[in-house]
């Protein structure tokens, strides 16, 4: 079927206007379950080789975000032993889950007859998938990776582990901020055409 358009423009804007929003710029108040089953729609129509669905969910929120302080507290107290230990950053890794309302645990369930990096890219494709419903609902989000967001421990809490690769988090919420704007060197400056010198 023919798309209009007015249906690629908005497509367009949508995927030119995506920005990853910082956990310091979100509220910390609930938002609505159904935007959050829409964003994870949007996510499973992600593409995927031999229609594996590399891709599987947790979803944390309200109290369910305490398994998930705890969590990454233990994480780190397990990363960073004897001097490097600081009780500050500690806290800080307990307390951060309370200023997004909304934290999703992101697993690849790889299929291991596929070459990993395509059960990564179909991953990759789901995650932004979401990225990209959330923005165009007026939500912010972003997908953390670092440090304690993949450790072994937190993977057990989620649930995935032994089998299931945690690759972080994708937190989300209201921002308190402007929409961000963002940059991009032209295409130009990365696209070649075969036959071009």
């Amino acid at each position: 079927m023919r798309r209009s358009e007015k249906e690629s423009d908005v497509l367009f804007e949508a995927i030119r206007t995506r920005r990853s929003i910082s956990l310091h710029r979100l509220d910390p108040e609930p938002i609505d379950r159904a935007l959050v089953e829409r964003m994870l729609e949007a996510a499973n129509w992600a593409p995927t080789h031999k229609r594996t669905e590399p891709w599987r969910f947790v979803v944390f929120d309200g109290e369910h975000r305490q398994a998930l302080s705890a969590a990454f507290g233990e994480a780190y107290r397990q990363i960073a032993t004897g001097d490097d230990f600081s009780e500050a950053r500690f806290q800080v890794l307990r307390d951060k889950v309370w200023q997004a309302p909304v934290w999703i645990a992101l697993g690849m369930a790889r299929d291991p007859s596929l070459p990993e990096w395509e059960e990564i890219v179909a991953f990759g494709c789901a995650v932004h998938n979401a990225q990209l419903m959330a923005c165009s609902m007026g939500l912010g989000c972003k997908w953390t990776s670092g440090g304690t967001s993949i450790h072994p421990h937190v993977a057990e809490v989620t649930g995935f582990a032994p089998d299931i690769r945690l690759l972080g988090f994708l937190y989300v919420g209201r921002p308190t901020c402007s929409w961000p704007e963002g940059q991009r060197r032209p295409p130009g400056a990365k696209v070649r055409w075969a036959g071009n010198p």
